[in-house]
């Protein structure tokens, strides 16, 4: 029978949350798999743009991905990975591609070879069942979060190496250090959506444009991937519609647009409905 998280456990991205654990043979070595366990209410999608592989996901899938980096700085060991696939996979926001699988990686005890990648995408989607559950610690993480700040000013970011790549389809997360996942968790962590932009973004491996990576969060990233997947399925249900996806996602980000803004002009026009005074037109 499979494991299913209970609500709470399922919406909370606190400490100690469940996590599955499987022992996998990947390039004629054994490694322990981590992943969320069904029921975890957590959604990523990955794209790359501007030569920069991005994680996207909401304000409760950054907090989830601050927990998986910051404990795999702890509970880790030479041969640990921990992989996010379906179904904690979304299309991407924009135009609704396929996202890869994330794997994280700590690179500074696990060798993350391409024949280890080639032989974990092979076995993805993971469905054997798995061999237990750990409970992920993640113990100053929350302390962390309540003042990144000053966090921060206690804990100097140290030399860099840390590497966000795309391997065999999958987008691998390579922090260099155990300070540097609990780095990225707590630049994960600290994103917050609620602002005037409904977006919000930090770098990892490496700052600004030199960066290998970026988690970018949205407030309506699920609304964003829903109307993603109309806009692509119209454009793609269109008999002139382009096979290649270069000539296909301009078209669909074209949709998304017009979608959107018919929406958001129907809740202005609810909005305005309400507000008028009764037996006036």
């Amino acid at each position: 029978m499979t494991a299913v998280q209970r609500p709470a456990n399922a919406r909370g991205a606190g400490d100690g949350m469940k996590l599955h654990r499987r022992t996998v043979r990947l390039a004629g070595r054994d490694h322990t798999v981590i992943g969320l366990r069904p029921g975890t209410r957590a959604g990523f999608s990955t794209n790359l743009f501007h030569e920069t592989w991005h994680v996207l996901s909401d304000q409760h899938g950054a907090r989830v991905l601050a927990r998986l980096l910051w404990g795999l700085a702890y509970q880790s060991r030479p041969g640990t990975l921990l992989v996010i696939d379906r179904p904690f996979l979304t299309p991407t926001p924009f135009d609704a591609d396929p996202a890869d699988p994330i794997v994280l990686v700590p690179a500074w005890h696990t060798a993350f070879t391409a024949a280890t990648a080639r032989d974990l995408a092979r076995r993805l989607p993971l469905r054997r069942p798995p061999d237990g559950t750990v409970r992920w610690r993640t113990h100053g993480l929350d302390s962390a979060l309540a003042d990144p700040r000053a966090w921060f000013r206690a804990h100097p970011r140290g030399p860099g190496g840390g590497r966000v790549k795309r391997m065999h389809g999958m987008v691998a997360l390579l922090p260099s250090r155990p300070a540097e996942a609990r780095e990225w968790g707590v630049q994960a962590g600290w994103l917050d959506a609620a602002n005037p932009h409904g977006m919000d973004y930090d770098y990892i491996g490496g700052q600004c444009r030199s960066a290998a990576g970026e988690i970018q969060i949205f407030r309506d990233f699920r609304r964003r991937v829903s109307v993603a997947r109309r806009a692509r399925a119209d454009v793609l249900a269109r008999p002139d519609a382009p096979a290649d996806p270069a000539d296909l996602r301009p078209l669909v980000w074209d949709r998304h647009g017009e979608i959107t803004w018919a929406e958001e002009e129907a809740a202005r026009r609810r909005r305005s409905s309400r507000r008028r005074p009764a037996g006036r037109r």
